[in-house]
């Protein structure tokens, strides 16, 4: 699928671009993202980059602006980008390449639009819907419970989870997706042993949620037998290829980000929809227009599904009343791409 003629054909004119920063701590660890503004015409447009390393934040943010002006297409903006070297040095996670790809390809498609006085929706004809969330906090289900029983989960598996706490989320009966994390490697994920574990328990005692990026070894595919259809893939996946390249299943999980290019996000989508592969969206932690445009691509392609996509108040280090219910009400202009 290439892009439609619609986006590919949008006209851009840039004539700036700005750099700003964003940080958040948790209990835990310092989150930088850099938000890219594009300006021209009298409009800015911005995308997030969501890199994890603090040291690639700081290399961005050290780095000589987006020098490139005029005007051209979206589908000449793009493939523009694709010569452009956007970082002064490798960056420690080859991801984040796509990552600050996806930042600048954002802020072009947003620029753009607000140039056009449009919306993303509105370009290809795609009615935007109300997105149900679910909230993926290190709190765990009841804090967040005690202040909205309504609340939907997902959450990543534990090591030290046991048969007895399985039980008790299932009892619960608010969480959706649990995450294996067979596929982040040493820094976030769980080692082999634990994940073949943990699958075992979540496949077996919690039978009615989407189990996210399990491992694939031969041990894990017998564990799965019964239970592609409710599996998910979300670290893997960068392009449609890697979807090809692994076992069929009836979920994926989309991180808008991951695919560097709108283009390719498409095609992925398309192929799922093609395939009646159920979506959802996924988060980076965002903390700025990269968490409002995750939730629009979602109000457009799949905004029934367990969207990982809650607000950022649901981040807080202790559950907090009134922030936004699911679903999200359908967002308009401003609230992510465009006018």
């Amino acid at each position: 699928m290439g892009l439609p003629a619609a986006l590919a054909e949008l006209p851009i004119v840039v004539d700036g671009c700005a750099l700003e920063a964003h940080t958040f701590t948790t209990p835990n660890f310092e989150r930088l993202t850099t938000v890219v503004a594009l300006s021209g015409l009298g409009c800015v447009g911005r995308g997030e980059d969501v890199a994890y390393e603090p040291a690639t934040q700081l290399e961005h943010r050290s780095t000589a602006p987006f020098a490139h002006t005029g005007r051209r297409t979206f589908a000449e903006w793009s493939a523009a980008l694709e010569t452009m070297e956007l970082f002064a040095s490798e960056p420690e996670n080859h991801a984040s390449r796509d990552y600050r790809r996806w930042a600048y390809e954002s802020a072009l498609l947003d620029l753009g639009l607000r140039q056009a006085g449009t919306t993303l929706g509105a370009l290809l004809g795609r009615e935007p819907q109300p997105v149900r969330f679910c909230v993926s906090s290190g709190l765990g289900p009841e804090p967040w419970l005690a202040v909205d029983p309504a609340l939907e989960f997902k959450l990543d598996a534990r090591a030290d989870w046991t048969a007895d706490h399985i039980a008790h989320l299932h009892t619960l009966d608010r969480v959706r997706v649990v995450d294996i994390k067979a596929h982040y490697g040493d820094a976030w994920g769980l080692d082999p042993a634990d994940a073949r574990t943990q699958l075992e328990l979540v496949a077996a005692g919690l039978p009615d949620v989407v189990i996210e990026d399990p491992p694939v070894d031969e041990a894990a595919r017998a564990l799965l037998a019964d239970h592609w259809h409710r599996v998910a893939f979300d670290a893997p996946i960068h392009a449609l290829a890697d979807i090809l390249a692994l076992p069929p299943t009836g979920w994926m999980n989309i991180k808008p980000s991951r695919f560097g290019t709108l283009a390719r996000l498409l095609e992925a989508i398309e192929h799922c929809a093609g395939q009646g592969i159920r979506l959802y969206g996924g988060g980076q932690f965002e903390l700025a227009v990269g968490r409002r445009q995750i939730q629009e691509l979602a109000a457009l392609w799949y905004p029934d599904g367990p969207n990982d996509v809650a607000p950022g108040g649901y981040n807080a280090v202790a559950a907090e009343a009134g922030l936004p219910r699911s679903p999200l009400p359908a967002p308009t202009g401003a609230a992510g791409f465009g006018a």
